[in-house]
């Protein structure tokens, strides 16, 4: 089926290494959960009671409030911000855009507002609010967000990301240190983390992709407090109607949510599944190693290193080959222009890993 799928319509094969990213894909749901989907799909359902329920079942599992889901991560953001500033005003909401609410900056740190595919601060206009950039791009502090509060302050914007400046910045519990004392809401940004019931507890609204940890189908789940949930909700009907969420992602999301609590931790197997590729070394100017991920999540990839002077090729240059070639291999290049990028196991399936490293020693001469 999907030798014959790529066929039919022109598409190369891809080896994805780079991790669970939305240029991709970003995650291959399991056999249960398409199933859920399926069924989801076949079967009507009242799409306002199914809002509702699913969002109470996914409160339970997350231990909020209450909870709803949306369509991504992304879409998440922009209706949080949305919810926020109309605090669930109906008309407000529905001509969101068309005049002007005084009560809208959301302060973010500038290390924190980031290009993931699209910017923060995209999402955060979208939803109707300003943002409001503070500290410094190496530089994250309780004051500065302190001093930034104002009558027109609507929220704070924290994002727990690999993408987002960890250096020097200060942890969510002390943004929520900050939040609670001048009493504003806090939303964070936590689209890729795994520990999916931590953030409920120092928040008042958190957003999580569905289809990265949790490995369900496109879609995205904000959970909080009630009180903020139900604004959120309200903005289902404004702008979030042009991103509503299908019945057969909601199935399948929740089905993907009940084998996320179940599932084993194959982190340690996948390090081990790195050390193939320790045989690059012996490549000119080629060096290897296993590293964690940046956000200190139980994530391990394999670091390959390039000495252009030696090697004769720069990373940015093997990174670009290995995407244009026959077989599409995407790592995470983040670090190419510093000479190195890394091959995450997660997302490999079959043989990728030997097509990878029989790639690369093609590539940098060594077969």
């Amino acid at each position: 089926m999907e030798k014959s799928l790529h066929h039919k319509y022109g598409l190369k094969r891809v080896v994805n290494a780079s991790g669970r990213m939305s240029i991709l894909g970003v995650s291959a749901p399991s056999d249960s959960v398409l199933e859920a989907m399926k069924t989801g799909a076949q079967n009507y359902v009242e799409i306002e009671d199914l809002v509702d329920k699913a969002g109470g079942h996914i409160a339970n599992q997350l231990h909020s409030e209450d909870a709803v889901i949306v369509n991504s991560a992304s879409s998440g953001i922009a209706l949080s911000v949305a919810g926020m500033i109309t605090e669930g005003n109906q008309r407000k909401s529905l001509q969101l855009h068309q005049q002007p609410i005084p009560k809208n900056e959301i302060i973010c740190f500038k290390g924190h507002n980031v290009q993931y595919g699209a910017p923060i601060e995209t999402m955060v206009y979208l939803g109707g609010g300003k943002l409001v950039e503070v500290g410094y791009a190496n530089e994250g502090k309780q004051h500065h967000i302190a001093e930034a509060i104002n009558e027109h302050t609507a929220a704070i914007l924290y994002v727990q990301s690999h993408h987002a400046v960890q250096k020097n910045t200060i942890s969510i519990e002390e943004a929520w240190q900050v939040a609670q004392a001048y009493n504003i809401p806090l939303i964070v940004d936590a689209a890729a983390e795994e520990d999916l019931r931590k953030y409920p507890a120092c928040s008042d609204l958190v957003i999580y992709s569905g289809s990265k940890a949790i490995e369900g189908p496109t879609s995205g789940i904000v959970a909080g407090k009630k009180a903020y949930i139900d604004w959120v909700k309200v903005q289902l009907h404004g702008i979030g109607r042009s991103m509503k969420v299908g019945k057969e992602a909601s199935f399948g999301l929740l089905q993907a949510l009940d084998l996320f609590f179940t599932k084993t931790d194959h982190s340690q197997t996948e390090k081990e599944s790195l050390r193939s590729l320790e045989k690059l070394s012996d490549l000119p100017g080629v060096s290897v190693d296993i590293v964690q991920d940046e956000a200190g999540r139980a994530i391990y990839r394999s670091r390959i290193q390039i000495d252009a002077s030696l090697a004769g090729k720069t990373a940015e240059q093997t990174v670009t080959e290995l995407k244009n070639g026959a077989i599409a291999i995407y790592t995470r290049d983040y670090g190419s222009k510093q000479g190195f990028f890394d091959i995450d196991p997660r997302p490999l399936k079959g043989n990728d890993i030997d097509v990878i490293t029989e790639r690369i020693q093609e590539i940098l001469g060594g077969k």
